[in-house]
């Protein structure tokens, strides 16, 4: 019962740090490369802020493909 009171906050810490590393790259990925036409950028940044690690994913998985296909980088 000790090892799972050291191990699980541990890992809670570990993936809540990577989630947030994850969320501030995408950030400022999305804040940076995504071009300005239309709405997009600002839509994008608006998920990534309010659905934090989520919204991150999602912009990695979704959009970050996509960009890089279309207008490369």
């Amino acid at each position: 019962m000790a090892i799972v009171a050291i191990v699980l906050p541990l890992l809670v810490f570990v993936f809540g740090v990577l989630g947030t590393v994850l969320w501030i790259w995408m950030l400022v990925d999305c804040a940076t490369k995504e071009p300005s036409e239309g709405n997009d950028k600002v839509v994008w940044i608006l998920i990534i802020v309010l659905a934090h690690w989520i919204g991150a994913l999602l912009y990695l998985v979704v959009r970050r493909p996509q960009r890089i296909r279309t207008f490369g980088a």
